[in-house]
């Protein structure tokens, strides 16, 4: 079974059964989705013919996000990015719906595939994953999408979108490396950068892989030598524990904080949140939305896992006749990953303040400006340079990393990757 890292939620609102129709409200612009190709290359080859519906009628999509619902600051938010660009670009009319539990995700997955209201049903999430496994077969006329998961079987009617972790995670390791390389010029402290991360899963391997090869790639391009420890807190859903991790990791010395762990890193952003209040010069790093506004002067950057630009090449797929099922592979190339920017900083601090969750005292302008100016402050224009010459690789082909398919392998990579044989997580 595939799973996503986590839905890496600060907060979550629940949410009713009744839909919510038609676009989102509020004051938020979206930023635009960035990145290449709407068609994705796939992760295997499928070798079914299009699932195709003559339109009498405007494209209808139903968007269900997973018991967070919107206004989670996270996956779901993204999604609805996403949705809500394909509703202003392409003219489709988009459905949000929120379960209010997972005991019901399969009867509210059965009830709209049964309605036969919508030309494609968007999946937010891998707790979809088994409710559509049972539904799916049922309904082979409906077009589903499911993000970052995948089903075990394949069906013709299910495009699963999944994401090479391991290329943003390289690049989120290159400014790790490089931040933690700074403070040790600046404090004298030894240089090093860590991770907290959930459970010891496959996804969870890939940040891995990603984040170790991006320090290493530093360490060997700046003649460092940059310590970087990776811890399992084996829970996605417990930011005590994620706290009491980071405050004993920051007393062997750790001082830069990579969170892959959900719920639980946001206990993470506290450790470090209290240790800067005491002086410590540490900073945190977020993933898969902009996490930053939760506390701009120690969350210097995060990295992006972008549900939106999936959602929305999902559903333009549809409307261009080209929906397929099988597994649809996203990176930096087709610009499903990447680092957050001004633009999308302001985005998702625009909704921290619009449900009432954004520290007293900071605008969402006030975010961007603190934010920026400690990338100023403590990100080098050798680690950017870096950063665009690995990501420039990934994109042209030059670098494809290998994902490994059992624990032996994964550890073996991890190993070659700490002795500074970076080719061990590249594909030969």
């Amino acid at each position: 079974m595939i799973l996503v890292a986590a839905a890496f939620v600060i907060t979550s609102r629940g949410g009713g059964e009744a839909p919510e129709t038609g676009r989102a409200t509020g004051t938020t612009t979206p930023p635009e989705a960035t990145g290449g190709e709407t068609t994705t290359p796939a992760a295997y080859e499928v070798t079914t013919s299009s699932v195709t519906t003559e339109q009498t009628k405007p494209i209808t999509v139903l968007v269900l996000f997973d018991v967070g619902g919107r206004g989670d600051l996270s996956f779901n938010d993204m999604a609805a990015l996403g949705a809500d660009r394909a509703a202003e670009e392409l003219g489709v009319d988009v459905v949000f719906q929120t379960p209010q539990s997972l005991a019901v995700m399969e009867s509210v997955l059965d009830a709209a595939s049964r309605s036969g209201e919508y030309d494609l049903i968007v999946l937010v999430g891998f707790l979809w994953q088994e409710p559509l496994e049972k539904v799916a077969p049922r309904y082979p006329e409906q077009k589903y999408a499911l993000i970052d998961a995948a089903t075990r079987e394949r069906y013709d009617n299910v495009a699963s979108y999944l994401f090479r972790e391991q290329e943003v995670a390289s690049l989120v390791g290159i400014i790790a490396a490089d931040i933690a390389n700074n403070i040790s010029q600046a404090t004298g402290e030894e240089a090093k950068a860590g991770a907290v991360a959930g459970m010891d899963i496959p996804p969870l391997w890939r940040f891995h892989i990603g984040y170790l090869y991006g320090v290493q790639y530093y360490n060997q391009a700046m003649g460092t030598d940059v310590e970087m420890v990776w811890t399992y807190t084996g829970r996605f859903d417990d930011p005590t524990l994620g706290k009491t991790t980071a405050e004993q990791m920051l007393q062997q010395g750790v001082r830069v904080f990579y969170g892959v762990a959900g719920l639980t890193h946001v206990g993470m952003f506290n450790a470090v949140k209290e240790a800067a209040s005491r002086g410590v010069t540490a900073f945190s790093i977020g993933q898969d939305a902009s996490q930053e506004w939760y506390d701009p002067q120690t969350i210097i950057i995060s990295g992006l896992k972008r549900v939106d630009v999936a959602v929305y090449t999902a559903i333009k797929d549809v409307v261009d006749g080209r929906f397929r099922g099988g597994i649809v592979s996203l990176g930096l190339k087709e610009g499903g990953l990447g680092l957050s920017d001004e633009e999308i900083i302001k985005y998702f601090a625009e909704i921290a303040a619009e449900t009432g969750q954004l520290p007293e005292g900071l605008t969402p302008e006030k975010v961007v400006e603190i934010v920026m100016s400690q990338r100023e402050k403590w990100i080098s224009d050798d680690g950017w340079r870096l950063v665009e010459e690995l990501k420039q690789k990934i994109i042209n082909g030059e670098i494809k990393f290998v994902t490994p398919q059992d624990h032996d392998t994964y550890d073996s990579i991890i190993e070659e990757l700490k002795a500074g044989n970076l080719e061990a997580a590249l594909e030969s």
